[in-house]
């Protein structure tokens, strides 16, 4: 599908790519980010993505699903371009707000992509672990979690 807008042709295909295995609800119900992404401020959500969900002011690695750390700090998300002022926060943040319908082409373009090259993590479990080891690389469990991946492979 191409749309044409300011007589600038711009490819829509990636949007049939992208096909998360879990929903922002789901994550967090599951454990991410220490339960500390949005802080306390989750009114732009609805109310019903917080059901079953443990949220923390500061990062509590008690509340991840793998009771493990797994990630990148926010000052390398901005060092290597990874931070939009539309979505400051980084990856989820953009997640939730495509999720609830919000469209920036161009911005999701590139986080769709980002989105499809974290899928090398869900291969290394595939190849390494024994299926259902849900103690076999934790990190890359927690972290493919993170990116709407299932991680009980």
């Amino acid at each position: 599908m191409k749309k044409i807008l300011k007589k600038k042709i711009i490819n829509l295909d990636f949007y049939k790519i992208f096909k998360p295995e879990l929903t922002p609800k789901r994550m967090m119900e599951l454990g991410v980010f220490g339960g500390s992404y949005f802080g306390l401020n989750v009114k732009e959500f609805p109310q019903s993505w917080f059901k079953n969900v443990k949220l923390s002011k500061n990062f509590d690695v008690s509340l991840n699903r793998f009771k493990i750390a797994s990630g990148l700090s926010r000052e390398h998300w901005i060092e290597k371009g990874w931070i939009f002022k539309e979505d400051p926060l980084g990856w989820f943040q953009w997640y939730c707000r495509f999720t609830s319908g919000r469209r920036i082409s161009h911005i999701d373009e590139i986080q769709i992509k980002r989105w499809k090259n974290f899928r090398r993590h869900v291969l290394a479990i595939e190849k390494n672990c024994e299926k259902g080891d849900l103690g076999c690389r934790r990190r890359q469990r927690q972290a493919i979690l993170q990116w709407a991946y299932d991680p009980y492979r």
